[in-house]
C-alpha cells in the first residue's frame, strides 16, 4: 500500500463497543497509520484501561464523556471520520448532534444507529423485542446504584461462552483468550433514554452516515441491521463477507479497505 500525501491524509476516531475498549482497534490502527493517516482510539467510561468503574456511569452522557472531551479539542478547521462499532453507535450519534461541523462521515459499523423522529431509545427498545428469549448464555445481566442517585441501573458481563460461541466465533483462539482477559461490565443504557429526545434532524440528521453491514454477526443479526438503515437511511451500505460482530479482528484488512473507501468518498 502506498502512502497518502498530505492532501490525502485523515483522521479516523474509532469508538467501541459494549464490554470492549480501545484496544480492540489493535489490529486495525496500525493498517491505517501505515498509509499515513491519523487514528484515534478512545476507551470511554469504565472501559478498557480506563480508570471510572461501573457504578460512575449513569447514562449516555457519563459513558461517552471522554469522546465528548476528545471531539472538544479538535480544530474548528478540521473534520473527522467517526467510526461507531455495535453500542458505540449510540456513542458516535451523540458526538455528531454535538459536534456536526466536526464530523466528514459518521461510519456505523454493525452499530446501533438512532433515529431523529423517536425518542432515544428507540432503536434499542426494537432490537430488546426483536431479540428477546434468545439465547444469551453465560451473559451475566447484574443491577448497581450510583453513589448519589437511588436509581437502580444494569449492567452486563459478556461470558466466555457468549464470547466463543456468538462474540468471537470466527475469531481466533489467541483473540477470544485476550477478550476473555480484558473483560470489564458495560451500562445497558436503555433505560436512561427512555424519555429523552437527544438526536435531532438539524445536527446529528445533517451529519453524513454509511452503514457497514458484516454478514455472520450473530450478536446484531444482519436482519436487524437493514431494519435500523430502513428505519433511518444512509447515503451509502458496504457490506463485509465472512465476517462476524468483531470486524476489527476477525479481518483488520477488509474493513480498513472498507474505512479508507469512505473516508475517500466523503471527507
Amino acid at each position: 500500500m502506498v502512502n497518502t500525501n498530505d492532501e490525502q491524509k485523515k483522521h479516523f476516531v474509532l469508538v467501541h463497543g459494549a464490554g470492549h475498549g480501545a484496544w480492540c482497534w489493535f489490529k486495525l490502527k496500525p493498517l491505517l497509520e501505515a498509509v499515513g493517516h491519523r487514528v484515534s482510539a478512545l476507551d470511554l467510561s469504565a472501559c478498557g484501561t480506563n480508570t471510572k468503574v461501573i457504578y460512575q456511569v449513569t447514562s449516555l452522557y457519563d459513558y461517552i464523556l471522554p469522546l465528548l472531551e476528545f471531539m472538544a479539542t479538535i480544530p474548528c478547521e478540521e473534520k473527522v471520520v467517526l467510526v461507531g462499532h455495535s453500542l458505540g453507535g449510540m456513542c458516535i450519534a451523540l458526538a455528531m448532534e454535538r459536534f456536526p461541523e466536526k464530523v466528514s462521515v459518521a461510519v456505523f459499523l454493525t452499530a446501533m444507529m438512532p433515529d431523529s423522529v423517536h425518542k432515544s431509545s428507540y432503536v434499542l427498545d426494537q432490537f430488546h423485542e426483536k431479540t428477546l428469549g434468545e439465547d444469551r448464555l453465560d451473559n451475566q445481566v447484574l443491577p448497581y446504584k450510583n453513589n448519589e442517585s437511588d436509581t437502580e441501573l444494569t449492567s452486563v458481563l459478556f461470558g466466555p461462552n457468549f464470547i466463543s460461541s456468538k462474540l468471537y466465533h470466527l475469531c481466533s483462539n489467541e483473540d477470544r483468550e485476550l477478550r476473555k482477559i480484558l473483560v470489564r461490565p458495560g451500562p445497558l443504557i436503555r433505560k436512561s433514554l427512555k424519555s429523552a429526545k437527544l438526536f435531532t434532524e438539524e445536527r446529528y440528521g445533517s451529519v453524513r452516515r454509511v452503514y457497514v453491514i458484516c454478514d455472520e454477526d450473530s450478536v446484531i443479526k444482519k436482519e436487524f441491521q437493514r431494519w435500523m438503515i430502513d428505519n433511518n437511511p444512509v447515503i451509502e451500505t458496504k457490506e463485509l463477507k465472512g465476517v462476524n460482530h468483531m470486524p476489527m479482528i476477525c479481518d483488520p484488512k477488509q474493513v480498513s479497505l472498507c474505512l479508507l473507501d469512505i473516508a475517500l468518498a466523503y471527507s
